[in-house]
């Protein structure tokens, strides 16, 4: 079994952007810059927010990151967009999820400028997509295509089932799929009998944020298994929707080639943004 690692892909990846933006940036006199904006104080948010800073900063984009409370009202929010929404020097636009309930989230994604979408969630940008025009890819659809890619995995002809219908990854991920002509099955909660899709997988890609629903005795041998939830159980052990980091070898005669948790798509769904920053970048100043 090879296990398809996130984060050697990933340092690649940054490696890669690090010499590219160094360069762009004494040719155009200014960096790429993202605009981060966290409204709270979730926990999970900060430590997000704060990889993504880290990152960005690793490869020479400039992040501007703004922290407003939780009390920040929606129009708050809504004028501080608009005002990054302006700025030509503000390349790509992240609101990080979740928001406090009191704002819409659907109000404030639409609300970004679409070729800033830098996570690329705005319906003008998934509507591209959708219609097979370029268009922003959502970082985490990208980082697996680019994981199967780096593995010399076929994807055309092959049959992927994808476990979850989120718009962060079932739905966008169905979509990048079919681009690579693959044919796509797409499960969800109310899917039926949901063992006899699995099993016919060549790809499995499972977002569902649950254990359980998926077991390694479902598997069709050969699969490429790509485990993009990140859960903890009842012991508070991190574990994807089908296993363990420490279960991988339990599937090494089942499984063709997996991505392990963590350490795989992790990785690959900040290093997607990156690139999503220095393409957008890229495109503003094409047209200066």
């Amino acid at each position: 079994m090879e296990i398809i690692s996130g984060t050697a892909l990933a340092k690649q990846i940054r490696q890669k952007l690090a010499a590219e933006v160094s360069l762009l940036t004494c040719q155009h006199g200014r960096a790429p810059k993202l605009a981060i904006i966290l409204v709270g104080d979730h926990s999970a948010s900060m430590t997000y927010v704060n990889s993504k800073v880290k990152a960005a900063a690793e490869v020479g984009i400039q992040c501007e990151h703004i922290h407003l409370p939780e009390s920040t009202s929606q129009e708050e929010l809504l004028t501080l967009i608009r005002r990054l929404n302006a700025e030509p020097d503000t390349d790509g636009i992240l609101v990080q999820l979740p928001l406090p309930p009191h704002i819409n989230t659907d109000t404030v994604l639409l609300s970004i400028d679409p070729q800033k979408d830098v996570d690329g969630l705005h319906i003008v940008n998934v509507g591209k997509l959708a219609s097979g025009r370029k268009a922003i890819q959502a970082c985490t659809p990208r980082g697996v295509i680019s994981l199967l890619k780096s593995a010399h995995i076929t994807i055309a002809g092959k049959h992927a089932v994808i476990a979850g219908r989120s718009n962060l990854v079932g739905s966008p991920m169905a979509l990048l799929l079919l681009r690579e002509n693959a044919t796509v099955t797409v499960c969800h909660s109310q899917t039926q009998n949901i063992a006899a899709h699995v099993a016919q997988a060549d790809i499995l890609v499972t977002a569902m944020g649950k254990t359980g629903v998926i077991t390694p005795d479902m598997l069709k041998p050969g699969v490429v298994l790509i485990d993009v939830a990140m859960n903890y159980d009842d012991q508070g052990k991190l574990r994807g929707d089908v296993y363990t980091k420490d279960d991988l070898p339990l599937l090494e005669e089942k499984v063709a080639a997996a991505t392990p948790v963590p350490g795989g798509v992790g990785p690959m769904t900040i290093a997607s943004l990156l690139q999503n920053t220095v393409d957008i970048y890229k495109e503003n100043i094409s047209h200066c």
